[in-house]
């Protein structure tokens, strides 16, 4: 259900803004939210009465929505880059 160790490693080094990034930049983070959305969302589909894994994914698609209104706002390009490597929206 949650994402490893080694995946979130992985996402933040393929998804990392500069050498320094350690998962801080908001890029990194959208796409750690997403494979935690995806996750969450599969198990919402077999235990749909489980209210507060609900409230959790809810929170967790809100703090991304925020962060991609940030990337867009600061950098189009980038905004478009991500959701297009992410799959998100169309």
């Amino acid at each position: 259900m949650s994402v490893t160790k080694e995946k979130k490693a992985e996402l933040i080094a393929a998804y990392k803004t500069t050498d320094k990034d350690n998962g801080g930049s908001a890029a990194s983070q959208v796409a750690v939210l997403t494979e935690r959305i995806r996750n969450l969302t599969e198990h919402m589909k077999n235990n749909h009465k489980d209210q507060h894994s609900k409230r959790g994914l809810l929170l967790m698609v809100n703090r991304r929505k925020k962060l991609l209104a940030y990337i867009k706002k600061n950098n189009v390009s980038e905004y478009e880059d991500l959701i297009k490597k992410l799959g998100l929206r169309k």
